[in-house]
């Protein structure tokens, strides 16, 4: 017997939806109610306002996709020494573990926290930083470790160009797969592009400072 989706389900997933496909601005509530077939009052009942909404979307991942860096980044540490490439291909098994929300639950997850980023929600990193904010200074750690040379003012502008990047490459990645596909023949899926991303990144961050 199939699971009966309950009505507050059925708003996440309506809502999920959209966010990905046209970012939290450009969404409405009236869009999601009709998606869901739900009444708006369904939503004020269970979510109480569009930006608890929106956190309550972005919680089904973070709190997979955290717990699971943590674990990568501690394992990584425990190593003694490790390169910025190492750190971020410690992305990759708890991006993976995002296929228990959705199939395509890095593309998804990549997607809405790139207009996340976009659309400068700062009730999402208020929140992501209320309830992850030990693993974000993990991962900082771990970073300066991996580049003990760069200030703490050039890695603030590193990481933040490392996520405009993961934003583009996410929010452009359906026209990106299909210019590669035309021009040189390459079939990439769209949890493949990570793959050629994290390089990329990698060296980004380890680039000589400019005197």
């Amino acid at each position: 017997m199939a699971k009966r989706i309950t009505t507050q389900e059925k708003i996440l997933n309506a809502a999920e939806a959209l966010f990905a496909e046209q970012g939290f601005e450009q969404t409405s509530l009236r869009q999601i109610t009709t998606e869901a077939a739900v009444n708006l009052a369904s939503v004020n009942y269970h979510f109480g306002s569009k930006k608890a909404l929106i956190q309550a979307v972005m919680a089904r991942y973070l709190e997979i996709f955290m717990p699971a860096l943590r674990t990568q980044l501690e394992g990584l540490g425990a190593k003694g020494s490790f390169t910025t490439r190492d750190v971020f291909d410690r992305f990759r098994t708890p991006l993976s573990e995002l296929r228990q929300v959705r199939k395509h639950g890095p593309t998804l997850f990549l997607s809405l926290l790139g207009f996340a980023y976009a659309e400068i929600q700062g009730h999402l990193r208020r929140y992501t930083m209320e309830h992850f904010g030990d693993v974000m200074a993990l991962l900082l750690d771990t970073l300066h470790q991996a580049n003990p040379k760069l200030s703490p003012v050039d890695m603030f502008w590193r990481l933040h160009f490392v996520l405009g990047a993961t934003v583009f490459a996410q929010v452009s990645g359906p026209a990106l797969r299909e210019i590669a596909a035309a021009d040189f023949g390459e079939a990439v899926a769209a949890d493949q592009v990570i793959d050629r991303l994290i390089p990329f990144l990698a060296g980004g961050v380890d680039a000589t400072t400019a005197e």
